[in-house]
């Protein structure tokens, strides 16, 4: 299982060649995301009918939800983090998901998230 940030979603929808390739080899089935991801989705969606579009693609997707665990280590994670490293809330939910769960994290933000220990950050041996 891997959790994909927002940013790889987004790249998704935009046909970017290289995420797409990349998603296409990890098979659906082993591809997660953070309940963070999927309500920063249904935010960006520009009219009801793109809305519904997500919804369905986001349904045939394994969606982690926000767990007592991980509310904490995100807590934990801004405190240590969020003046050094500027760790914003969303970012820390999606690292604290990914550790709580010891799945790796795929995001094209990788300085978003590199300081944080115990997450692993997923890279795909094709893309630079």
């Amino acid at each position: 299982m891997i959790l994909c940030d927002t940013n790889i979603l987004i790249e998704l929808y935009r046909n970017n060649p290289d995420i797409v390739d990349s998603v296409e080899f990890m098979k659906q089935e082993n591809i997660a995301i953070s309940d963070v991801t999927r309500a920063e989705l249904f935010v960006g969606a520009l009219n009801k009918r793109e809305l519904q579009v997500l919804y369905n693609d986001i349904s045939q997707l394994t969606v982690m939800p926000i767990l007592p665990d991980i509310s904490t280590m995100s807590i934990e994670l801004l405190l240590k983090y969020c003046l050094s490293h500027n760790l914003d809330f969303h970012d820390s939910l999606i690292a604290a998901t990914a550790i709580c769960h010891n799945i790796e994290l795929y995001t094209l933000n990788i300085r978003d998230f590199i300081f944080i220990p115990g997450l692993k950050l997923y890279r795909p041996l094709f893309i630079n």
